[in-house]
């Protein structure tokens, strides 16, 4: 089995056996590694590379904010998704702007997030989120 072959049958191992909390800090890393990129990109001045990144992280963030359930969730996941539209307008800017602390505001605050869904992953249940019978029918 080739390199590449074998990464990716260990993302998938570890994303099927992920519970939901831990999948969530998933998304973080992510968002934060594509920033890093979309960063590095606009420091090398390569705008088609660091317009990709920072989609690519818009896109996470939206997931992020579309799965909130702002019913059960109540004021938490109204607190969340305010500071999601805060990330996505952050990314935006930058972006627009060709500007770092648009960046690094986002990232902050996608770092202090993270720090509390790992908190979370460690005390929850790790069931996992999908499973392995549904990942492979599909």
């Amino acid at each position: 089995m080739a390199y590449g072959n074998q990464a990716q049958e260990y993302r998938r191992n570890a994303v099927l056996g992920a519970s939901p909390a831990q999948l969530i800090v998933m998304l973080y890393d992510g968002a934060l590694r594509f920033i890093e990129a979309g960063r590095a990109a606009m420091r090398a001045r390569d705008l088609n590379r660091q317009n990709d990144y920072l989609v690519k992280t818009q896109r996470i963030v939206t997931e992020l904010l579309s799965t909130l359930d702002m019913e059960a969730g109540g004021e938490i996941a109204a607190n969340l998704a305010r500071l999601y539209e805060f990330v996505l307008n952050q990314l935006m800017t930058a972006n627009i702007e060709d500007s770092e602390p648009p960046l690094d505001a986002a990232a902050k605050t996608l770092r202090e997030l993270r720090e509390a869904w790992v908190q979370v992953a460690a005390s929850a249940p790790t069931r996992p989120a999908v499973s392995r019978e549904i990942a492979l029918a599909a």
